[in-house]
C-alpha cells in the first residue's frame, strides 16, 4: 500500500495523467498519484458489473473510506486508500471534493441521457473539475485558483468524453443522444481561455494533466465526424512532443 502501487495503477489506466505527473517533482507525484488512482477506482466502479447494486456498493465503499479519512478513523486495507489518506492529510485537503466525485459517478450507474447541456456540464464539473481542483489544491494553490482549475478540468473532461463516445454507447450509455456537440465544444473553449489566464505556479504538474485537451477539442471543432473515433486523439508522437514542450516551457 504505497505510492508505487498508485503509480502502477495510474500508468496502466490513465497514461496521460501519469505522463503529466512524472514531468513534475517527486513531491508533487506523492500527492497527485494517490488522487489519480482514487479517481480511476471510482470511475471504473460503475462498469465492473451489469448489476447496478454491485456498482453502487463499490461507490459507497469510497464514500465510507473518505468519511473515515475525514474523521481520522481507520483506513481500509486497500492499495489506494492508505496512500490517499496520507496525501489528503499531508496536503491539508478536505475529502469533500472527492466525495462529490463519487456521488457524481452514480450517473454512470444509471446510464440515463443528460437532458440539458447544463446537466452534462455539472457532471463534468463534479468529476473532472473536482479532480483538477483537488490536484491543484494538493500542490498548495489557494481558493482563488479553484474557478480556473475547475474550468480546465471541465475542458479536459469533455475532451476525454468526446474520445469515449463510441465506447460509452457500446456499453449502453447514450449520454448525449442529439449528437450535437458544437455548443459543448464552444463552452470548453471558453473554459480553456479562463484557465490560460490563471497562474498555476507550483500547481502546474496538476494543471498539466490537461495537456492533450486543447488539441482534442480543436480537432473535434474542425472535424465533428471524428468524435468517438481514434482520429480525435491525434498522432501519439505529436502529442508526446507537445507534453515535452509544455513541460520545458513550464506551461500546461
Amino acid at each position: 500500500m504505497s505510492i508505487a502501487a498508485c503509480a502502477e495503477i495510474v500508468a496502466a489506466g490513465d497514461p496521460d495523467r501519469f505522463r503529466a505527473t512524472m514531468s513534475g517533482p517527486v513531491s508533487a507525484r506523492e500527492k497527485l498519484l494517490p488522487l489519480y488512482a482514487f479517481n480511476l477506482e471510482v470511475a471504473r466502479a460503475p462498469w465492473v458489473s451489469q448489476e447496478p447494486m454491485i456498482a453502487q456498493m463499490r461507490l459507497q465503499f469510497w464514500r465510507d473510506t473518505l468519511a473515515g479519512i475525514a474523521g481520522g478513523g481507520p483506513v481500509p486495507a486497500h492499495e489506494v486508500a492508505a496512500p490517499l489518506a496520507g496525501a489528503l492529510h499531508g496536503a491539508g485537503l478536505s475529502p469533500d471534493t472527492l466525495d462529490h466525485i463519487v456521488v457524481a459517478r452514480w450517473a454512470d450507474v444509471a446510464r440515463e441521457p443528460f437532458e440539458t447541456e447544463a446537466a452534462l456540464w455539472d457532471y463534468l464539473d463534479a468529476t473532472n473539475g473536482g479532480l483538477m481542483w483537488a490536484g491543484v489544491a494538493a500542490l498548495g494553490a489557494d481558493k482563488a485558483l479553484e474557478a480556473p482549475a475547475r474550468a480546465l478540468g471541465r475542458a479536459l473532461g469533455l475532451a476525454n468524453w468526446l474520445m469515449a463516445v463510441a465506447e460509452l454507447r457500446a456499453r449502453g450509455w447514450a449520454a448525449w443522444p442529439s449528437g450535437d456537440y458544437a455548443g459543448l465544444i464552444a463552452r470548453a473553449g471558453d473554459d480553456l481561455a479562463t484557465a490560460r489566464a490563471a497562474r498555476f505556479g507550483a500547481a502546474l504538474p496538476a494543471a498539466r494533466s490537461a495537456w492533450r485537451a486543447p488539441g482534442v477539442l480543436n480537432r473535434a471543432r474542425a472535424h465533428p465526424d471524428w468524435i468517438g473515433t481514434p482520429r480525435l486523439a491525434g498522432a501519439e508522437a505529436g502529442a508526446r512532443l507537445r507534453l515535452i514542450g509544455v513541460s520545458l516551457l513550464r506551461r500546461w
